[in-house]
């Protein structure tokens, strides 16, 4: 079997020293001569292409963004983000990702040798998924272009629907509730995915759900970046925040997320928990809640990522009445988790990244 070829470029000599002999420890990766900044790496490449690169973000002469963005444009390859565990570089890594990077891992300011020795067994994977990755997916998008919205007399007059459950609610909470939410789950690969569905869907559209597989730490700095670029409002979650119309809630990393009732509302729980599916938050345990709370009134939405996280949850989903939808193999990044949820029989449809936020505006 042919060997991952992996380039490390980084302006810390000790960082690519630890880097080289973590990633040489596996038999199945061959780790070329490292560079010191992205002019060095260049030179590089035009000798040989590796497979996969392994890029600090904050390096002299060209940055590490500037350098992802010149290589996405030019010929798309799998690269893994290696960045400082702060606020600063949690925003730099979302700015990383947004421009086509596969995945990342951290490092800290300090004790960087020993860390990074802890965590070479994280390293080989994230480079192994990397390689297994869409290069046709890393790609970057088109400018969106939505149309115009095409409003109908609800511009005007609210259905008749609304009138009998405002007024239901002017009398008492109902126990029953049409409220819809959608639930979604993505991993490696999600952070652009979600970017392109959210930066599509109009403030009307229904109260969302949203684990992505994530550390702690970034999820607050990705939430923020996509709220400054979408017209509805996305926030990292809290314990006992109200799911409604024009709003995305995403799993802090680190904690799990649920769905719950409160009279005709739907409201999250945040919470500790062990790993489930190797991962916190977990798409199943979201997903699980969201067939138990909102049945039939839910749009399950599983895409790309490695692993089968969020599989067996959108098949209760599917189960309790729900709405499903995979995003299909040609779009994704990494064909994991869509792919075993397909094979589950989960699915009801099979759709490109670009028509999901159809299939979202669909549950109103």
């Amino acid at each position: 079997m042919k060997k991952i070829s992996v380039l490390v470029v980084d302006d810390s000599a000790v960082v690519r020293k630890v880097l080289s002999e973590g990633l040489a420890r596996d038999p199945g990766i061959e780790v070329l001569p490292a560079a010191a900044d992205p002019i060095f790496a260049m030179e590089h490449m035009a000798k040989r292409w590796p497979d996969v690169i392994v890029l600090d973000v904050e390096m002299p002469r060209m940055d590490g963004i500037t350098f992802l963005k010149k290589i996405m444009s030019e010929r798309p390859t799998p690269v893994v983000i290696c960045s400082t565990l702060t606020e600063k570089g949690a925003a730099t890594t979302m700015q990383a990702l947004a421009a086509g990077a596969v995945s990342f891992i951290t490092k800290p300011k300090i004790g960087a040798r020993q860390f990074l020795n802890d965590a070479a067994n994280d390293l080989i994977g994230a480079v192994k998924v990397a390689a297994c990755s869409n290069a046709k997916a890393l790609r970057p998008l088109p400018p969106l272009q939505p149309p115009a919205p095409k409003l109908d007399a609800d511009a005007m007059l609210a259905p008749a629907r609304a009138h009998r459950n405002a007024a239901a609610h002017g009398v008492g909470a109902l126990a029953q509730t049409t409220e819809r939410v959608v639930a979604l789950g993505t991993s490696t690969g999600g952070t652009q995915a979600l970017e392109r569905v959210l930066m599509m869907l109009p403030r009307v559209s229904p109260g969302m759900v949203i684990v992505q597989h994530m550390p702690e730490k970034f999820t607050a700095s990705f939430a923020a970046r996509l709220d400054s670029l979408c017209e509805i409002e996305v926030k990292e979650a809290a314990n006992g925040d109200r799911v409604m119309p024009g709003r995305a809630l995403i799993a802090p990393g680190g904690r799990h997320m649920m769905l719950h009732r409160s009279g005709a509302n739907y409201q999250v729980e945040v919470k500790d928990g062990p790993l489930v599916n190797r991962h916190k938050p977990s798409v199943d345990v979201l997903f699980r809640s969201v067939a138990q709370t909102a049945g039939a009134n839910a749009l399950g939405v599983i895409m790309t990522g490695m692993g089968d996280d969020g599989a067996r949850g959108l098949h209760e989903m599917l189960t309790a009445g729900a709405n499903t939808v995979a995003q299909d193999e040609a779009s994704c990044v990494v064909y994991g988790m869509p792919k075993e949820a397909v094979k589950l029989g989960a699915a009801q449809r099979i759709l490109p990244l670009d028509s999901i936020a159809r299939a979202i505006l669909d549950q109103l």
